[in-house]
């Protein structure tokens, strides 16, 4: 089969989609976290044969291995969608002089493609957040992750074979530059197109396709410690935003830190030298650092520092004068991802969250909670750094458009 073949056939199983009940959608999606857990040992050893072709010094690597523990977290998300109630509703009802009766209803997509690199857990997030908002789904992966996803997307195909629905309601193309393509320009076929990766991956994805496209994933992400910064506060902060999982988008690149603290930047930076955290800090943070960080992590900064999606153990460090600088800061040099402040002026707080244009902005809090299972919305299929339609984690809710339906009783308008 071509990829229009294939593609027609998920616009075909996308119909299909519309008649089935929610309860059985849910029974669907704990079929499918089941088969997770129970397909764990073959999902590793496919997942293992892709690590074994990349270095473990690529930033991509951790996100492309899979655990025991990563699968049963997988799983748990999977149920976690099972049961939030169905996106599927009537958003607005209300009645016209006329006596027309109007309804917004929430419906599907329809196809949704996601294009995505060395990431083999969005083949789960995708497909139970689209088969439980009644979409189809066309997954594009990399081929650095082309065994796991296909041991993945097979376990997948044999639960919507037992219940008797359409494989192609979840389908992965193959992993070559042809489909790319051909995904990029399928017009009437593929009604969005969601690329998660890197900036490379997202900006050619956006210059090059002729079908919607959501823009997720790059994330510069700052956070400032101000002058009134709670010292014990910024430490963990800082520390469990660089450290915690340094190749996903919401893990921390850049420091700012106020001038009046300094004084307090050694101590804020100490945890980081136990995860060899490379720090790439302006004349007045070295210098600060200088004789307290260790001398072979701690490099002099340029303008490539700033605006740098490390993903990886490097940071940068600035030095600021006051919230509005650091605010100026962010906006020259952020994605619009996600951004903190550590402070205990309400005043601050109020202008930072005011003035800083991104989709998540933190008080007192680490970048690392960015994420739509943190947020409650289960699985998600990316962080939009866009405006139009979706903003932040896009989970159940934002796989949906609407249509309006209008009902009369034989009523004409006026010429």
């Amino acid at each position: 089969m071509n990829i229009y073949d294939t593609l027609s056939a998920a616009r075909r199983a996308s119909l299909s989609l519309l008649q089935i009940p929610e309860e059985r959608i849910n029974a669907l999606l704990e079929a499918i976290a089941d088969a997770a857990v129970a397909h764990t040992p073959y999902i590793l050893e496919e997942n293992a044969r892709d690590l074994a072709l990349m270095s473990p010094d690529d930033p991509k690597y951790d996100r492309l291995r899979l655990t025991e523990e990563r699968i049963r977290g997988i799983a748990s998300d999977i149920r976690h969608v099972a049961k939030l109630p169905s996106p599927l509703v009537d958003i607005e009802r209300r009645a016209l002089p006329n006596g027309l009766r109007l309804t917004k209803r929430a419906v599907p997509f329809g196809v949704i493609g996601v294009i995505y690199e060395a990431r083999p857990n969005v083949s789960f997030d995708v497909a139970s957040l689209c088969l439980k908002s009644g979409n189809a789904c066309v997954l594009k992966g990399g081929s650095d992750a082309d065994r796991s996803n296909r041991a993945i997307v097979g376990g997948i195909s044999d639960v919507l074979d037992n219940f008797g629905l359409p494989r192609e309601a979840v389908t992965l193309l193959p992993s070559t530059r042809e489909a790319t393509s051909e995904l990029l320009h399928a017009r009437g076929l593929v009604d969005l197109l969601i690329p998660r990766g890197s900036s490379a991956l997202i900006n050619f994805v956006r210059e090059n396709a002729r079908i919607p496209v959501i823009e997720t994933g790059a994330g510069v992400c700052h956070t400032y410690f101000s002058h009134t910064a709670d010292l014990a506060k910024g430490r963990a902060i800082v520390n469990n935003a660089k450290t915690r999982r340094v190749s996903v988008c919401n893990a921390l690149d850049c420091l700012l830190i106020d001038r009046s603290r300094l004084a307090d930047l050694a101590e804020v930076c100490a945890p980081l030298a136990d995860s060899h955290v490379v720090i790439y800090a302006d004349p007045q943070a070295r210098e600060a650092l200088s004789g307290s960080y260790p001398s072979e992590l701690l490099r002099e900064a340029d303008e490539s520092s700033f605006g740098t999606e490390f993903l990886g153990y490097s940071m940068a460090v600035k030095t600021v004068s006051g919230v509005d600088e650091a605010i100026a800061h962010i906006a020259r040099y952020g994605s619009g991802h996600s951004e903190s402040i550590v402070t205990e002026s309400e005043a601050d707080a109020r202008q930072f969250t005011l003035l800083v244009d991104a989709a998540c902005v933190y008080v007192n809090a680490p970048t690392s909670f960015t994420d739509g299972a943190q947020f409650g919305l289960g699985a998600e299929i990316g962080i939009s750094t866009q405006k139009l339609h979706a903003r932040g984690p896009m989970a159940l809710h934002e796989m949906t458009t609407y249509k309006w339906i209008i009902e009369g009783d034989g009523q004409t308008r006026p010429a």
